[in-house]
């Protein structure tokens, strides 16, 4: 699907799944974007850690792209009631032009598409300028939690109503 922010006309950027194969770049595109963590958390944050090929065999796995170069990455992860957005991650040279936002919204498309009322993330509370992201996009902090010596904060948004009688 092709993509066309207004601030971004001239760009052809479009949104692909990815596919086993894609499993190298899912993860350079995640070290990439989140190493800049490590230093504040003492650690590496846990999409670094993850197994990204089986995160794309088990869950939806997209792709942005602009002239079938990749930017950034979306997994998400269906739960009951909800779309979990488990990692958004842009290329460190392409961030703060909206491509995370973009990613974001295709996130809302999905779970509208699988009749899910609801999406949910989770950040570290010491990652104050996601939490900002987050909240003027809509989400709304729904618990802390203790992790690995540091706090998790999950949000969640609600992404329309959702007619579950058709």
């Amino acid at each position: 699907m092709a993509l066309q922010p207004a601030s971004q006309a001239n760009r052809q950027l479009q949104i692909r799944k990815a596919s086993p194969q894609d499993a190298a770049v899912v993860a350079e595109i995640t070290d990439s974007a989140y190493e800049i963590y490590i230093p504040l958390l003492g650690r590496k944050p846990q999409p670094m850690t993850a197994d990204h090929r089986q995160m794309i065999i088990e869950n939806d796995v997209w792709l942005l792209a602009e002239a079938g170069y990749p930017l950034g990455i979306l997994e998400l992860v269906r739960e009951l009631n909800c779309l979990l957005i488990y990692s958004v991650a842009v290329r460190p040279g392409h961030q703060r032009r909206g491509l995370g936002r973009q990613l974001l919204a295709w996130a809302e498309r999905q779970a509208a598409r699988a009749n899910l009322p609801r999406l949910r993330l989770y950040t570290n509370a010491l990652m104050n300028a996601n939490i900002a992201l987050y909240t003027r996009l809509g989400y709304q902090e729904t618990e802390r939690e203790p992790y690995l010596g540091s706090t998790l904060v999950h949000m969640a948004k609600q992404v329309g109503r959702v007619d579950r009688s058709a």
